[in-house]
């Protein structure tokens, strides 16, 4: 019975990619320069979007679901007139359609107002999020009715205004799961004018940035693994930043933990923690153990009883291991 080779490099790749390639072709560009298949990412970007891509790599992919918590902030350019099918200009010209209001102070204001905090939006027709199984933009491509469900998302902070006549420049930070051309066209809706995606620019996620990533022609031009683990973008899995507070176990309690036992946690040295909330742990030595599960907060928060979710077996390196 066949094992899996043990992945050489672990930790947290962001990458710029330009507009132009799938989220996937990145993924196998990295693949390619990594040497390493264990690759996901945090959140697709569409093929014409631009701007920031965090690659999990080797171990770090089981924190992948851990850091889609991070919010995400997009810079948009939404042009109206017009809808198209696919939202964003590679569709096709749609209802509603017309010449767009005027864009002064009251108007920006109730959009701001009606697309902030908590909203229901419907994700496109063309995306990858799948209804049984099956991605959107298959279903489309084929013929197929696609009706999803709105699914309810937040908008942590959004800024609004008129770029030109036609053209509204959108600066939002949003959850995961937020579609920033739906959002531009249902401000086309609200507008009654129709509107589409024309641009769009992923500045951050979490604290990582579009503009202390690797570039996409730097990845692609890896020659090796060092190349890319070697430069100031990469994050080796220690110092992988994740949404969550950090507690420290001493050796007795790190030791129960990564074999799958409760631990038991006096004066967390953390306020407003939770029962429920996920919370990275580590070592006495800050060697990341997994991320565990507060299961209940007893003593007014000075003691805290955790449960292991996601336990690291054996040594997480972020660097390649010697041949």
């Amino acid at each position: 019975m066949s094992r899996r080779r043990p992945s050489l490099v672990n930790g947290l790749l962001p990458v710029y990619k330009k507009a132009g390639p799938t989220s996937h072709d990145v993924v196998d560009m990295a693949r390619k320069a990594l040497r390493e298949r264990r690759i996901g990412h945090t959140g697709t970007l569409d093929p014409l979007a631009e701007g920031l891509l965090l690659l999990c790599v080797g171990q770090a992919t089981r924190l992948q679901q851990f850091l889609l918590k991070w919010d995400k902030r997009y810079l948009g350019e939404i042009r109206l007139g017009h809808s198209t099918t696919t939202y964003d200009s590679e569709g096709e010209a749609t209802d509603p359609r017309g010449e767009p209001p005027a864009l002064d102070d009251d108007v920006i204001a109730r959009l701001t107002a009606q697309f902030s905090g908590e909203i229901e939006q419907v994700p496109p027709p063309y995306s990858a999020k799948k209804i049984q199984g099956k991605k959107l933009y298959e279903l489309a491509r084929n013929g197929e009715e696609v009706h999803p469900e709105p699914k309810t998302v937040r908008v942590e902070e959004i800024r609004i205004r008129a770029e030109a006549p036609d053209v509204l420049a959108v600066d939002a930070t949003t959850s995961t799961g937020f579609y920033v051309r739906s959002l531009a066209h249902d401000i086309g809706i609200e507008l009654g004018c129709g509107g589409y995606l024309q641009h769009l620019h992923r500045a951050s996620i979490g604290p990582y940035t579009a503009a202390e990533a690797l570039t996409q022609d730097a990845l692609e031009a890896a020659e090796s693994p060092e190349d890319v683990v070697g430069s100031p973008a990469w994050v080796p899995i220690e110092s992988i930043a994740l949404p969550f507070s950090e507690i420290n176990l001493n050796t007795a309690a790190a030791e129960r933990f990564v074999h799958g036992q409760d631990v038991v946690v006096l004066g967390p040295g953390q306020t407003g923690v939770e029962s429920g909330a996920n919370v990275v742990i580590r070592g006495a030595d800050r060697h990341l153990l997994g991320i565990g599960t507060v299961r209940a907060v007893l003593a007014r928060g000075r003691t805290l009883n955790i449960a292991p979710e996601m336990v690291f077996g054996g040594s997480a390196s972020g660097r390649p291991r010697p041949k």
